[in-house]
């Protein structure tokens, strides 16, 4: 099973002149942008870069289709889930500020009784709204439409239905929710969880959520948000059909703000310095462990290949996408602003975020020395190879979910003999994976291999019973055989 990339770190910090930064990013953003404009359905692109103080700022394709209307760094555009962590800064002054308490069991703040918010005894607490942790469905009403609508018109219908969905409307379909797992164990991305907790502050402040971010984000850091006088894009999805604005007030604290490139990187320059109590709070893991995976306060955390601490955000709406990362230690953060949107539009930002990072800071040398070891013994031995570079590189830092997708880069390239070993590697480097496991068998049925395929099945289902993609592929060798 393919896992999320989580990224990958491509650096260490390195004295290099301004002017030849800037005469290098110059060249990769040209070429970068070029490529990404390329892709059968994007429009236009906005690339906000702070490095070492430093801000650049690249503009590409269009704000409307058919039009030669260049965006610019003042350009908004729609942030998506990217306004999670907004969110959720504001729950950290709330807490610095004494008016409530991560623990806090989130019905001491909600009208009404609401016994479903808990599972087995356990209630869904503050922090579990801000680290994704809640189990609560990701929207509410969940989006319905005839199934013989075309996915057009059922964005339509959608915004049409929540026109008139009210905060009332909210808190009486937060009845319905059901939790299936205790709050706390396992992420799953909601919508719901952030609105929620919006609301919770709303009260706590007795302000409404535009208010609480104008004091506490938008006029500290000088953020101009829709007062932006640039005109706003069109965003379109993957058919290149124009989408509604995500202007729904129901949804607005989850993933409706609007910020500009340039709004953007005085953000990622006011989280990278870490002066303000808050961000240090927002940045501090509340799930996880930031030697693998982590969530702080909606950001996504990571220590990357070579020891780095890392923080990054994506999101969608109709027909925007973004999304951000920023390394505090290197000061060193990129924001990348699309008006289109599918399902692919965050990843290939995110993938520009990592050739952008690798042409400003390089190859780290542990991963360098690693890959020439590998190399040397054809993949052979790896976990050895691998622990004879820690020796001399002890930054070298692995994650599973790094591995997995390195595996599968690989045989994208047509090396299954070498995804093959590095698949071991991950078995051997995490031997409680399930999803380590779960790639490893796909790998060996895809060279032919049953029985090897089976077993590495049936080891992934007994770490994880609910493996579907385990359960499915063992019934089909099963007939096979």
């Amino acid at each position: 099973m393919i896992a999320a990339p989580l990224g990958r770190a491509v650096g260490q910090v390195r004295a290099v002149p301004q002017a030849a930064t800037k005469a290098r990013l110059d060249t990769v953003m040209q070429r970068l942008g070029k490529v990404f404009l390329q892709q059968p359905t994007r429009v236009g692109l906005s690339v906000g870069i702070i490095e070492n103080g430093q801000t650049h700022f690249y503009n590409f394709g269009s704000i409307e289709k058919g039009m030669r209307q260049l965006p610019t760094a003042q350009t908004v555009y729609e942030i998506g889930s990217i306004t999670k962590t907004f969110t959720s800064l504001l729950l950290a002054h709330a807490v610095l500020e004494k008016r409530v308490n991560l623990q806090d069991d989130i019905r001491k703040y909600l009208p009404g009784a609401y016994p479903n918010l808990a599972f087995g005894g356990q209630p869904i607490k503050l922090v579990h709204l801000a680290n994704t942790t809640s189990r609560l469905p990701d929207n509410l009403p969940e989006p319905t439409a005839p199934r013989s609508a075309d996915p057009d018109s059922a964005v339509a219908g959608i915004v049409k239905s929540l026109r008139g969905y009210t905060k009332q409307n909210f808190y009486d379909g937060l009845h319905q929710a059901r939790l299936d797992t205790l709050p706390g164990l396992l992420p799953r991305h909601s919508n719901v969880a952030t609105q929620l907790l919006a609301y919770i502050l709303e009260g706590v402040y007795r302000a409404p959520y535009a208010e609480l971010v104008a004091r506490y984000i938008n006029k500290p850091l000088q953020l101009s948000g829709l007062a932006s006088t640039a005109p706003l894009p069109i965003g379109y999805n993957e058919k290149g059909h124009p989408m509604p604005r995500l202007d729904l007030p129901t949804v607005v604290a989850a993933g409706g703000l609007r910020y500009s490139a340039a709004d953007m990187v005085k953000y990622l320059r006011y989280q990278l310095a870490e002066k303000d109590p808050a961000v240090v709070l927002a940045h501090r893991p509340t799930w996880g462990s930031i030697e693998d995976q982590a969530i702080a306060f909606n950001w996504n955390l990571e220590k990357t290949v070579d020891g780095q601490r890392k923080l990054q955000h994506s999101g969608g709406t109709f027909g925007c996408a973004s999304y951000c990362e920023f390394y505090p230690a290197q000061q060193f953060g990129v924001v990348l602003l699309s008006n289109e949107s599918d399902e692919n539009t965050q990843g290939s930002l995110q993938a520009m975020a990592e050739q952008i990072r690798k042409a400003l800071y390089g190859v780290p040398p542990a991963l360098q020395a690693l890959g020439q070891a590998l190399r040397k013994t054809d993949f052979k031995n790896a976990l050895a190879t691998v622990a004879a570079v820690k020796k001399q590189h002890p930054e070298l830092h692995l994650t599973e979910g790094y591995v997995n997708v390195w595996g599968y880069q690989l045989l994208r390239q047509g090396q299954p003999q070498h995804a093959l070993e590095v698949f071991k590697l991950n078995v051997g480097l995490f031997p409680k994976g399930w999803n380590a496991y779960d790639s490893l068998a796909e790998t060996y049925e895809a060279l032919g291999a049953q029985q090897p395929a089976i077993d590495n099945y049936r080891r992934s289902l007994s770490l994880n019973p609910k493996n579907v993609n385990a359960a499915q592929h063992l019934q089909k060798l099963s007939a096979s055989r």
